[in-house]
C-alpha cells in the first residue's frame, strides 16, 4: 500500500547527511548471467521479438534477481533505491512488443503511437510493470529498514521515452514530430498512477535528455496528484554532455533549474552521460544555482566494453569522486549510474559519510 508523505521526514535527513542513491540496475544485471529464456519466461515465450535487453520486464519474470539487486544496494547503504521502471511506458514497452513500420517503408508518427497507447496488451503491460516494480522495491525498503532501524525510500523512475518532442526526425518537415504532446502526457500519467498504488514514496523524472519530454512527465504528476488528492516529492536529474546540455534538448544546467523550480522539486540533480570527473564542473554550476537539494548520480566512467562492468571506474575510484564532491559541498543525494554496482555504492556510501551534506541557498 502506498505510504503516508515521507517529504518531512526527507527533508529533515537531508538537512543531517548526504543520502545515498543505489547505482545501475542494467550493469548488475547483466552479472547474473541471464539468458534470454530468463528475460521470456513461460509467460513471454512465444514473443517474437528477443527480450533479453528489456530489463524492466524482470520485474515480472525474474522478480528474485531484482529484488535480490534492490536488497544489496540497500545493504550497501542506499537510503533510496529506484524502481526498476526505467522502460516501463507503453511507448518505450512497444520497442520490444510491436513490428517496427519503418522496416515495411512506413514511419512512426503520430498515429502509430495512438494505437500503441490504445493497445491492451501494451497498456496492461505498462500498469503491471510499474505497479509489481515498485511493490517489489517497497518490500526490501521495509525489510532493510526495519533490520537496521533505518528508514529506506523507493523512488519511482520515470525514464526519458524513446521518443523527442523537441526534435523531428525528418529535415524536409521540421514541424513533424512522432508523437504528440498530449499522448506523451497521457502515457506518463498511466506510468505514475501505478507507480504511486505499487507504494512508492518519490517519484523521479531521471536521465532527462529531452527537457520537454520531462515537462510532459511533470505534468502528468502533477495531474495525477490533483487526481489522488495527495502529494508525493518529486526529484529530477538529467543527462548532460561534454557541454553541460541536455543531450537532445540542449538546455545548459541553469536553464534546467529554472525550468523546474516552479514544481519545487525535492531535488534537481545530474546523472548517466558522463564519467564524475567530467561532470564536476556542471554540477558546481547547478548547486550554485539551484535553490533546493542537489542529486548527482554518474556513470562509472565512460565505456569501455572491456572493462568488467563496461565501464572504467572501479569502487575505489566513485569513493575518492564522489568523497571530493562531497567535502566541496556540493552533494545533498548520491550515488551511481551506469556502471555502478553495489560494491561502487559501498564505496560511494562510506564516501560521504563523514561530510556535511550542501547547504540549500536562499535565493530570492
Amino acid at each position: 500500500m502506498p505510504q503516508a508523505d515521507p517529504t518531512d521526514d526527507l527533508k529533515k535527513s537531508l538537512s543531517e547527511r548526504i543520502l545515498v542513491l543505489d547505482g545501475a540496475m542494467g550493469t548488475t544485471i547483466r552479472t547474473y548471467g541471464l539468458q534470454e529464456k530468463d528475460a521470456r519466461g513461460e509467460r513471454f515465450a512465444d514473443t517474437d521479438k528477443d527480450l533479453l535487453n528489456n530489463g524492466d520486464i524482470l520485474s515480472i519474470t525474474r522478480p528474485d534477481v531484482i529484488g535480490d539487486i534492490h536488497k544489496r544496494f540497500y545493504e550497501a547503504g542506499s537510503h533510496i533505491c529506484e524502481t526498476n521502471t526505467f522502460s516501463a511506458t507503453s511507448i518505450a514497452q512497444s520497442e520490444f512488443f510491436v513490428e517496427d513500420p519503418r522496416e515495411h517503408g512506413g514511419r512512426k508518427d503520430p498515429e502509430f503511437f495512438q494505437k500503441i497507447l490504445e493497445n491492451p496488451f501494451l497498456k496492461d503491460l505498462a500498469w503491471e510493470l510499474n505497479y509489481e516494480s515498485s511493490r517489489l522495491c517497497r518490500k526490501w525498503a521495509d525489510n532493510i529498514g526495519s533490520d537496521t532501524g533505518i528508514r529506506r525510500y523507493v523512488a519511482g523512475a520515470i525514464g526519458p521515452l524513446t521518443v523527442s518532442l523537441t526534435n523531428g526526425p525528418d529535415a524536409n518537415d521540421p514541424a513533424f514530430r512522432v508523437v504528440t504532446f498530449d499522448q506523451v502526457l497521457e502515457d506518463y500519467k498511466h506510468q505514475v498512477r501505478a507507480l504511486i498504488d505499487g507504494g512508492c514514496d518519490i517519484l523521479m523524472v531521471e536521465t532527462i535528455f529531452d527537457s520537454l519530454n520531462a515537462k510532459a512527465a511533470v505534468v502528468a504528476i502533477r495531474e495525477v496528484y490533483d487526481e489522488m488528492k495527495r502529494r508525493l516529492p518529486v526529484i529530477v536529474s538529467a543527462a548532460v554532455g561534454r557541454g553541460g546540455e541536455t543531450m537532445i534538448s540542449a538546455q545548459k544546467v541553469e536553464a534546467l533549474w529554472n525550468a523546474f523550480a516552479h514544481i519545487d522539486p525535492l531535488a534537481i540533480g545530474l546523472n548517466c552521460s558522463l564519467g564524475p570527473d567530467l561532470m564536476k564542473p556542471f554540477l558546481e554550476e547547478l548547486s550554485a544555482c539551484a535553490a533546493t537539494h542537489v542529486s548527482c548520480y554518474p556513470n562509472a566512467g565512460l565505456p569501455n566494453p572491456l572493462a568488467p562492468t563496461g565501464f572504467d571506474l572501479e569502487p575505489p575510484h566513485m569513493h575518492d569522486y564522489m568523497a571530493e564532491f562531497a567535502q566541496a559541498g556540493l552533494l545533498n543525494l548520491a550515488g551511481g549510474c551506469c556502471g555502478n554496482t553495489p560494491e561502487h555504492v559501498a564505496a560511494i556510501a562510506q564516501a560521504v559519510a563523514k561530510y556535511a551534506p550542501r547547504q540549500v541557498p536562499v535565493i530570492g
